[in-house]
C-alpha cells in the first residue's frame, strides 16, 4: 500500500487553472496532488541575441522555490547571489521540454518566457511545472492568434511530464515526497501527446535497474502524461 493509498498506476489529483495571473498573456496554476505551481507565460517582442535576423523565436523558462514552499524555510536564491544548480538543471529541463512542440519559425523574432514558482511542494514540481508549463504557453500563444501577431498556432502537439520510481521493490506512478525520498529507483518521463519522447531521467538510488524494471516505469509514464494531456485539452474546453 502506497502512503497516499493510491494504486501503483494512479496519478494524485491533478489540477489545471488556466488564467490565473491577470496580467500574464498566459497563466496556469497546477496542483500535483499537495505540489502547487504558478506557472506564467510572458511575451517579448524580441528574440535572444543568438537569433537575430533568423525569423525564429524561442521559449525559455525560469524555475524558483518560494522560502516556506517546503518544511523548513529556505533562502531566496536571490539574496544569495547565485543559483543552485538544481535550479538550473530544471529550468532547462522545462525549456527544452516546451520548445519541443513549437514551431519557433511561427513565432518571429519574439520570446516565450515561462516562469515556475513553487508555491507548495511534495515531491514533482518539475514535471508539475512542464505540465502546467503547456497550458500557459499554448494560452499565450492563442492570444497572439487573437491579436493577429501570427497567423496559426506555433504548437505542434501537446507535451506533458511525470514522475515515475520503484518504491519497495514496486514500480509506481507519480510520486510524492514521502515516496520519492525512499525509492530505489526515481525517473521522470517527458512525452508529447502523440506519444513522442522529449526526455528520460533517470537513477538508480541502490541496486541498478533493470531493462524490465524500466519498461514498467515507461508503461505508468505512457498512462500518466495520456491522462495530463486529457486534462490539458479539459482546461481549454
Amino acid at each position: 500500500m502506497r502512503p497516499s493509498g493510491r494504486a501503483a498506476d494512479q496519478l494524485r489529483s491533478v489540477s489545471l487553472e488556466p488564467g490565473y495571473a491577470r496580467h500574464a498573456e498566459g497563466s496556469c496554476f497546477v496542483k500535483f496532488g499537495n505540489t502547487h505551481v504558478l506557472v506564467t507565460a510572458s511575451l517579448e517582442e524580441r528574440a535572444p541575441p543568438f537569433l537575430k535576423g533568423t525569423g525564429k523565436g524561442w521559449v525559455t523558462a525560469e524555475y524558483g522555490m518560494l522560502p516556506r514552499s517546503t518544511h523548513e524555510r529556505m533562502r531566496r536564491e536571490s539574496v544569495a547571489g547565485k543559483q543552485s544548480g538544481r535550479t538550473q538543471e530544471i529550468q532547462r529541463l522545462v525549456g527544452r521540454s516546451l520548445r519541443a512542440v513549437v514551431d519557433m519559425t511561427v513565432l518571429g523574432e519574439r520570446q516565450i518566457v515561462i516562469d515556475c514558482d513553487v508555491i507548495q511542494a511534495d515531491g514533482g514540481t518539475r514535471t508539475a511545472s512542464i505540465t502546467g508549463g503547456y497550458v500557459a504557453l499554448a494560452q499565450c500563444i492563442g492570444f497572439m492568434q487573437k491579436t493577429g501577431m501570427i497567423a496559426k498556432s506555433a504548437l505542434k502537439d501537446h507535451v506533458a511530464a511525470v514522475s515515475c520510481g520503484i518504491v519497495k521493490g514496486t514500480p509506481v506512478l507519480d510520486l510524492d515526497y514521502d515516496e520519492d525520498s525512499t525509492a530505489e529507483t526515481d525517473a521522470n518521463f517527458v512525452l508529447t501527446g502523440k506519444g513522442g519522447l522529449v526526455e528520460i531521467q533517470g537513477t538508480a538510488e541502490g541496486a541498478p535497474f533493470s531493462d524490465d524494471e524500466f519498461a514498467a516505469l515507461l508503461r505508468l509514464a505512457r498512462k500518466g502524461c495520456e491522462e495530463l494531456v486529457a486534462l490539458q485539452k479539459a482546461a481549454f474546453a
